[in-house]
């Protein structure tokens, strides 16, 4: 294996490791919180979509993703599937 091989997969593999997209940070997620308070949390969304109000933003794939549904920029309900 070159070493420029093994450098970028030493680097998936941090990034990996790093994902703010796990169940620690999942379960710290509560109903009121602020949209400013869990992308500070989990960081900047994948996907946002919304109208009158209400939005729905999903962080990650579709293996391993979090998804949080908003009324008023607050957290009404939330779901995770494949966290690590």
């Amino acid at each position: 294996m070159s070493l420029r091989s093994l450098a970028l997969l030493s680097l998936c593999a941090v990034l990996t490791a790093c994902s703010k997209i796990n169940q620690e940070n999942y379960s710290k997620l509560k109903a009121g919180m602020s949209k400013a308070e869990v992308e500070q949390l989990i960081g900047t969304p994948t996907e946002c979509a919304g109208a009158f109000g209400m939005s729905s933003c999903t962080w990650g794939d579709e293996k391993s993703f979090i998804s949080v549904q908003y009324a008023a920029d607050k957290v009404l309900m939330y779901s995770g599937q494949g966290l690590k």
